[in-house]
Protein backbone atom coordinates (compact mmCIF):
# COMPACT_ATOMS: atom_id res chain seq x y z
CA UNK A 1 0.00 0.00 0.00
CA UNK A 2 1.43 3.42 -0.75
CA UNK A 3 2.44 5.68 2.28
CA UNK A 4 0.65 8.93 2.57
CA UNK A 5 3.10 10.87 2.79
CA UNK A 6 1.95 13.73 6.34
CA UNK A 7 4.58 16.00 6.19
CA UNK A 8 3.05 20.11 6.32
CA UNK A 9 3.07 21.52 2.59
CA UNK A 10 3.76 25.07 2.72
CA UNK A 11 0.74 27.02 0.92
CA UNK A 12 3.85 28.92 -0.82
CA UNK A 13 5.28 25.22 -2.19
CA UNK A 14 1.54 24.02 -2.29
CA UNK A 15 0.93 27.30 -4.89
CA UNK A 16 3.78 25.95 -7.22
CA UNK A 17 2.98 22.69 -7.56
CA UNK A 18 -0.40 23.91 -8.73
CA UNK A 19 0.99 23.52 -12.66
CA UNK A 20 2.63 20.47 -11.70
CA UNK A 21 0.33 18.64 -9.08
CA UNK A 22 3.64 15.64 -9.38
CA UNK A 23 6.43 18.82 -8.13
CA UNK A 24 5.85 17.82 -4.23
CA UNK A 25 7.90 14.32 -4.93
CA UNK A 26 4.52 12.57 -4.15
CA UNK A 27 1.09 12.48 -5.60
CA UNK A 28 -0.73 11.61 -2.16
CA UNK A 29 1.25 14.16 -0.41
CA UNK A 30 -0.68 17.16 -2.95
CA UNK A 31 -3.64 15.35 -2.48
CA UNK A 32 -3.82 15.42 1.06
CA UNK A 33 -2.41 19.09 1.21
CA UNK A 34 -4.87 20.00 -0.41
CA UNK A 35 -7.95 18.30 1.21
CA UNK A 36 -6.34 20.52 4.51
CA UNK A 37 -6.74 23.52 3.23
CA UNK A 38 -9.90 25.72 4.43
CA UNK A 39 -13.35 25.99 2.46
CA UNK A 40 -13.91 29.91 1.90
CA UNK A 41 -17.14 31.29 3.10
CA UNK A 42 -19.32 33.02 1.13
CA UNK A 43 -18.29 36.22 2.53
CA UNK A 44 -14.73 35.58 2.06
CA UNK A 45 -15.24 34.38 -0.97
CA UNK A 46 -16.86 37.46 -2.84
CA UNK A 47 -14.40 39.95 -0.62
CA UNK A 48 -11.31 38.38 -2.36
CA UNK A 49 -12.79 37.79 -5.86
CA UNK A 50 -13.78 41.65 -6.15
CA UNK A 51 -10.23 42.93 -4.41
CA UNK A 52 -9.12 40.65 -7.57
CA UNK A 53 -11.58 41.88 -10.23
CA UNK A 54 -11.19 45.54 -8.82
CA UNK A 55 -7.69 45.97 -7.43
CA UNK A 56 -6.29 42.91 -9.43
CA UNK A 57 -4.93 41.72 -6.13
CA UNK A 58 -3.40 38.32 -7.26
CA UNK A 59 -2.65 37.28 -3.61
CA UNK A 60 -6.63 37.18 -3.32
CA UNK A 61 -6.60 35.15 -6.60
CA UNK A 62 -4.21 32.60 -5.44
CA UNK A 63 -6.24 31.92 -2.37
CA UNK A 64 -9.35 31.27 -4.68
CA UNK A 65 -7.84 29.09 -6.52
CA UNK A 66 -5.80 26.94 -3.47
CA UNK A 67 -9.29 27.00 -2.01
CA UNK A 68 -10.63 24.75 -4.44
CA UNK A 69 -7.82 22.74 -5.48
CA UNK A 70 -9.85 19.70 -3.63
CA UNK A 71 -12.74 20.53 -6.29
CA UNK A 72 -10.31 19.61 -8.93
CA UNK A 73 -9.02 16.38 -7.07
CA UNK A 74 -12.37 15.49 -7.02
CA UNK A 75 -13.60 15.73 -10.68
CA UNK A 76 -10.26 14.60 -12.28
CA UNK A 77 -10.89 11.64 -10.21
CA UNK A 78 -14.06 11.04 -11.97
CA UNK A 79 -11.67 10.81 -15.27
CA UNK A 80 -8.82 7.84 -14.45
CA UNK A 81 -10.91 5.33 -16.50
CA UNK A 82 -9.55 6.83 -19.36
CA UNK A 83 -5.99 5.75 -18.78
CA UNK A 84 -4.26 9.07 -18.21
CA UNK A 85 -2.32 9.61 -15.18
CA UNK A 86 -4.29 11.43 -12.23
CA UNK A 87 -1.61 14.02 -11.71
CA UNK A 88 -2.11 15.41 -15.35
CA UNK A 89 -5.52 15.28 -15.11
CA UNK A 90 -5.62 17.54 -12.30
CA UNK A 91 -2.90 19.82 -13.62
CA UNK A 92 -5.09 20.11 -16.37
CA UNK A 93 -8.35 20.99 -14.28
CA UNK A 94 -6.30 23.29 -12.16
CA UNK A 95 -5.60 25.30 -15.48
CA UNK A 96 -9.52 25.47 -15.86
CA UNK A 97 -9.83 26.65 -12.47
CA UNK A 98 -7.47 29.23 -12.32
CA UNK A 99 -9.18 30.51 -16.03
CA UNK A 100 -12.38 30.49 -13.80
CA UNK A 101 -11.12 32.58 -10.95
CA UNK A 102 -10.36 35.24 -14.01
CA UNK A 103 -13.66 35.03 -15.26
CA UNK A 104 -15.87 34.88 -12.02
CA UNK A 105 -17.74 37.92 -11.06
CA UNK A 106 -19.08 37.56 -7.56
CA UNK A 107 -22.22 39.94 -8.36
CA UNK A 108 -24.20 37.50 -9.79
CA UNK A 109 -24.63 35.77 -6.95
CA UNK A 110 -23.44 32.37 -7.59
CA UNK A 111 -20.48 30.66 -5.84
CA UNK A 112 -17.14 30.09 -7.12
CA UNK A 113 -17.39 25.97 -6.96
CA UNK A 114 -20.83 26.01 -9.06
CA UNK A 115 -18.93 28.27 -12.01
CA UNK A 116 -15.90 26.82 -11.60
CA UNK A 117 -16.75 23.29 -12.34
CA UNK A 118 -17.61 23.87 -15.68
CA UNK A 119 -14.00 25.57 -16.18
CA UNK A 120 -12.68 22.43 -14.96
CA UNK A 121 -14.45 19.79 -17.10
CA UNK A 122 -14.13 21.30 -20.09
CA UNK A 123 -9.99 21.67 -19.57
CA UNK A 124 -9.75 18.24 -18.51
CA UNK A 125 -12.42 16.80 -21.29
CA UNK A 126 -10.32 18.98 -23.97
CA UNK A 127 -6.99 16.90 -22.61
CA UNK A 128 -8.85 14.25 -22.55
CA UNK A 129 -9.55 14.06 -26.45
CA UNK A 130 -6.49 15.26 -27.27
CA UNK A 131 -4.67 12.93 -25.59
CA UNK A 132 -6.94 9.87 -24.77
CA UNK A 133 -4.64 6.39 -25.98
CA UNK A 134 -5.10 5.84 -29.83
CA UNK A 135 -4.98 2.57 -29.05
CA UNK A 136 -8.47 2.97 -28.00
CA UNK A 137 -10.24 4.43 -30.50
CA UNK A 138 -8.28 4.40 -33.53
CA UNK A 139 -8.72 0.55 -34.27
CA UNK A 140 -10.27 0.93 -38.15
CA UNK A 141 -9.92 2.93 -41.12
CA UNK A 142 -13.47 4.30 -40.38
CA UNK A 143 -12.74 5.23 -36.56
CA UNK A 144 -9.51 6.80 -37.58
CA UNK A 145 -11.43 9.13 -39.57
CA UNK A 146 -14.25 9.96 -37.16
CA UNK A 147 -11.71 10.24 -34.37
CA UNK A 148 -10.06 13.31 -35.97
CA UNK A 149 -13.38 14.65 -37.85
CA UNK A 150 -15.59 14.41 -35.96
CA UNK A 151 -15.66 17.33 -33.25
CA UNK A 152 -14.94 19.83 -36.03
CA UNK A 153 -18.28 18.34 -38.27
CA UNK A 154 -20.43 19.04 -34.70
CA UNK A 155 -22.10 22.53 -35.24
CA UNK A 156 -23.45 22.45 -31.34
CA UNK A 157 -22.04 20.72 -28.06
CA UNK A 158 -25.36 19.11 -28.20
CA UNK A 159 -26.10 15.30 -28.76
CA UNK A 160 -25.93 14.61 -32.55
CA UNK A 161 -29.43 14.56 -34.28
CA UNK A 162 -30.04 11.71 -36.10
CA UNK A 163 -30.28 14.07 -39.34
CA UNK A 164 -26.63 14.89 -38.34
CA UNK A 165 -25.10 11.40 -37.78
CA UNK A 166 -26.48 10.63 -41.38
CA UNK A 167 -24.85 14.00 -42.42
CA UNK A 168 -21.51 13.05 -41.22
CA UNK A 169 -21.79 9.24 -42.04
CA UNK A 170 -22.48 10.47 -45.78
CA UNK A 171 -19.86 13.14 -45.99
CA UNK A 172 -17.51 10.42 -44.39
CA UNK A 173 -18.55 7.68 -45.88
CA UNK A 174 -19.24 6.19 -42.81
CA UNK A 175 -21.64 3.59 -41.14
CA UNK A 176 -24.27 5.98 -38.99
CA UNK A 177 -23.98 3.06 -36.33
CA UNK A 178 -19.72 4.32 -35.96
CA UNK A 179 -20.57 7.87 -35.46
CA UNK A 180 -23.07 7.35 -32.78
CA UNK A 181 -20.78 4.62 -31.04
CA UNK A 182 -17.61 7.71 -32.09
CA UNK A 183 -19.60 10.25 -30.63
CA UNK A 184 -20.21 8.50 -27.13
CA UNK A 185 -16.53 7.50 -27.25
CA UNK A 186 -15.60 10.95 -27.11
CA UNK A 187 -18.26 12.20 -25.38
CA UNK A 188 -16.30 11.10 -21.97
CA UNK A 189 -19.56 11.64 -19.85
CA UNK A 190 -19.98 10.36 -16.32
CA UNK A 191 -22.56 9.67 -13.61
CA UNK A 192 -22.59 9.38 -10.47
CA UNK A 193 -23.89 5.87 -8.72
CA UNK A 194 -23.99 7.31 -5.08
CA UNK A 195 -25.21 10.84 -6.16
CA UNK A 196 -27.16 13.07 -3.89
CA UNK A 197 -30.34 15.29 -5.02
CA UNK A 198 -28.82 18.47 -2.90
CA UNK A 199 -26.94 21.40 -4.06
CA UNK A 200 -24.31 20.71 -1.33
CA UNK A 201 -20.69 21.83 -2.85
CA UNK A 202 -18.44 19.53 -1.43
CA UNK A 203 -20.60 15.99 -1.70
CA UNK A 204 -18.82 14.33 -4.34
CA UNK A 205 -20.43 10.69 -5.29
CA UNK A 206 -18.27 7.63 -3.66
CA UNK A 207 -18.16 6.01 -7.15
CA UNK A 208 -15.70 8.89 -8.40
CA UNK A 209 -13.21 7.21 -5.50
CA UNK A 210 -13.68 3.50 -6.97
CA UNK A 211 -10.96 2.29 -9.85
CA UNK A 212 -10.39 -1.20 -10.89
CA UNK A 213 -6.95 -1.57 -12.60
CA UNK A 214 -7.16 -5.52 -13.16
CA UNK A 215 -5.25 -6.98 -16.12
CA UNK A 216 -9.54 -8.65 -16.59
CA UNK A 217 -11.11 -5.21 -16.04
CA UNK A 218 -13.17 -4.87 -19.70
CA UNK A 219 -11.11 -1.84 -20.68
CA UNK A 220 -7.98 -3.35 -19.86
CA UNK A 221 -9.17 -6.13 -22.72
CA UNK A 222 -10.11 -4.41 -24.99
CA UNK A 223 -6.82 -1.88 -24.91
CA UNK A 224 -4.59 -4.82 -25.09
CA UNK A 225 -6.44 -6.12 -28.16
CA UNK A 226 -6.90 -2.97 -29.54
CA UNK A 227 -3.34 -2.11 -28.96
CA UNK A 228 -2.22 -5.43 -31.33
CA UNK A 229 -4.36 -4.34 -34.20
CA UNK A 230 -3.16 -1.09 -34.37
CA UNK A 231 0.49 -2.04 -33.85
CA UNK A 232 -0.31 -4.08 -36.91
CA UNK A 233 -1.31 -1.40 -39.15
CA UNK A 234 0.10 1.76 -39.20
CA UNK A 235 1.46 2.93 -35.80
CA UNK A 236 4.79 1.19 -35.69
CA UNK A 237 5.37 3.35 -38.95
CA UNK A 238 3.88 6.39 -37.86
CA UNK A 239 6.37 6.38 -34.87
CA UNK A 240 9.52 6.09 -37.31
CA UNK A 241 8.52 9.82 -38.52
CA UNK A 242 9.32 10.92 -35.16
CA UNK A 243 12.94 12.19 -33.66
CA UNK A 244 14.39 10.04 -30.71
CA UNK A 245 13.12 12.21 -28.19
CA UNK A 246 9.73 12.52 -28.54
CA UNK A 247 9.62 9.19 -29.84
CA UNK A 248 10.72 7.94 -26.36
CA UNK A 249 8.14 10.32 -24.73
CA UNK A 250 5.45 9.00 -26.69
CA UNK A 251 6.12 5.59 -25.72
CA UNK A 252 6.92 6.07 -22.12
CA UNK A 253 3.30 8.24 -21.98
CA UNK A 254 1.10 6.07 -24.10
CA UNK A 255 3.00 2.52 -25.22
CA UNK A 256 4.29 1.41 -22.36
CA UNK A 257 6.26 -2.16 -22.70
CA UNK A 258 3.64 -3.95 -20.24
CA UNK A 259 -0.07 -2.85 -21.03
CA UNK A 260 -0.96 -3.68 -17.91
CA UNK A 261 1.47 -0.75 -15.98
CA UNK A 262 0.67 3.22 -16.28
CA UNK A 263 2.59 5.03 -18.55
CA UNK A 264 5.16 7.77 -17.32
CA UNK A 265 4.21 11.15 -16.21
CA UNK A 266 5.59 14.53 -17.16
CA UNK A 267 7.39 15.07 -14.17
CA UNK A 268 9.56 11.45 -14.40
CA UNK A 269 10.42 12.45 -18.25
CA UNK A 270 11.01 16.11 -17.74
CA UNK A 271 13.54 14.28 -14.75
CA UNK A 272 14.93 11.64 -17.32
CA UNK A 273 15.38 14.68 -19.95
CA UNK A 274 16.60 17.50 -17.67
CA UNK A 275 13.95 19.89 -18.43
CA UNK A 276 10.66 20.71 -17.18
CA UNK A 277 7.79 19.30 -17.26
CA UNK A 278 5.45 21.29 -19.28
CA UNK A 279 8.67 21.22 -22.29
CA UNK A 280 7.56 17.67 -22.26
CA UNK A 281 4.45 18.55 -22.74
CA UNK A 282 4.90 21.08 -25.46
CA UNK A 283 7.29 18.07 -27.23
CA UNK A 284 4.38 15.46 -26.49
CA UNK A 285 1.71 17.92 -28.06
CA UNK A 286 3.83 17.89 -31.20
CA UNK A 287 4.89 14.59 -31.82
CA UNK A 288 1.07 13.70 -31.16
CA UNK A 289 -0.07 15.81 -33.68
CA UNK A 290 2.83 14.14 -35.95
CA UNK A 291 1.31 11.24 -35.30
CA UNK A 292 -2.47 11.68 -35.83
CA UNK A 293 -1.54 13.41 -38.88
CA UNK A 294 0.43 10.39 -40.26
CA UNK A 295 -2.50 8.35 -38.93
CA UNK A 296 -5.16 10.15 -40.79
CA UNK A 297 -2.86 9.88 -43.85
CA UNK A 298 -3.07 5.89 -44.17
CA UNK A 299 -6.94 6.33 -43.47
Amino acid sequence: MTQITTMPVSRDALALAIANPGALGNLDAYITAVNRLPILTSEQESSLAHRFREQEDLDAARELVLSHLRLVVAVARQYLGYGLPHADLIQEGNIGLMKAVKRFDPSRGVRLVSFAIHWIKAEIHEYVIRNWRMVKVATTKAQRKLFFNLRGMKTTDETLSPDEVERISRELNVREQDVTEMEQRLAGREMALDGRDDDDDDHWAPSAWLSDGGQHEPVAVLERRARDELQSSGLAQALTTLDERSRRIIEARWLPADVDESGATLQELANEFGVSAERIRQIESRAMQKLRAALAVEA
